[in-house]
């Protein structure tokens, strides 16, 4: 009978790794990612800036097939209660007929509220058009239910288009001293004034986007998702990335934050004047 031989192995670890290199290592490790972190999260805000930017020229865009379309004719722009009466309808003839707010409510989440309405078809019926990626906001209760956001984030300037039950003669009633745009040919600055706006999540509702010029307080707030900014987006196409320079004006992105509507301390004023200076024409200047 053969008896087998087992060569003995010996075990060189010359080339292994020492526990104090080990954690060594692994600090070296630690030290670069904290210095890699911050760049590649800024990389990651331009980069949403950037998508956004491009949703709001996308919408802007729209707007103006819109009215190239209809015979010069705007789109609607119209408050939540006239938005609920033509839904009941059937009728869907706003820019965008989503309602969002911070209950369970089917509207924050119903993308066909906005992909089907008025500009829906000129942007291809893309849902993502209508957000900004860096808008993922949802309330406690929501978020507990898989929320991870809500479907808008854009408005349209109150001055900008058929209000509806807020215009009478021709005249918006919130901002009655400032011209109520109806027609694309009424433009005159086409450069100057802003037609969507990216809103807080605390302010957005409807669509509707107003500010009372005389009353030196914010009705609807603009968002600040971009570096304390937001995207505004202009008649003449070109799109802003506008950083707003009173902390007043730069609320966190959180449910029932904002105040609304809270009124100016004159320290206060710049950015709501900036932004009424391109909101309309009007008589008066406040500024």
């Amino acid at each position: 009978m053969k008896v087998r031989q087992f060569q003995k192995v010996s075990v060189h670890t010359e080339n292994a790794l020492t526990l104090i290199e080990l954690l060594v290592v692994i600090a070296v490790v630690a030290i670069i990612s904290s210095l890699l972190l911050p760049t590649l999260a800024r990389a990651k805000a331009k980069g949403h800036t950037i998508i956004c930017a491009n949703n709001a020229k996308q919408l802007q865009m729209a707007w103006m097939l819109y009215a190239l379309d209809n015979d010069d004719q705007l789109a609607y722009n119209l408050g939540s209660t006239e938005i609920l009466q033509l839904r009941k309808r059937g009728i869907q003839v706003n820019w965008a007929n989503s309602l969002l707010n911070w209950e369970l409510d089917p509207d924050n989440t119903n993308v066909l509220l906005n992909t089907e309405a008025a500009l829906g078809n000129l942007v291809g019926h893309h849902e993502r058009i209508f957000r900004c990626p860096s808008d993922r906001v949802v309330s406690a209760i929501q978020k507990q239910a898989g929320w991870f956001h809500r479907s808008r984030t854009y408005s349209m300037n109150a001055m900008v288009g058929d209000a509806g039950e807020f215009t009478t003669n021709g005249t918006n009633i919130n901002n009655p001293s400032y011209r109520q745009f109806l027609k694309l040919s009424e433009f005159r600055s086409i450069h100057q004034i802003f037609v969507f706006i990216e809103e807080h999540p605390d302010s957005i509702n409807d669509g509707y986007f107003v500010n009372k010029g005389k009353q030196r307080e914010w009705t609807d707030l603009p968002a600040s998702f971009h570096n304390g900014g937001a995207n505004l987006s202009f008649v003449d196409g070109h799109v802003e990335t506008r950083r707003w320079l009173v902390p007043s004006t730069r609320v966190p992105a959180r449910p029932d934050v904002a105040g609304l509507p809270f009124h100016l301390g004159d320290d206060e004023e710049a950015d709501f004047y900036w932004l009424m200076r391109r909101t309309s024409s009007y008589d008066h200047p406040e500024d």
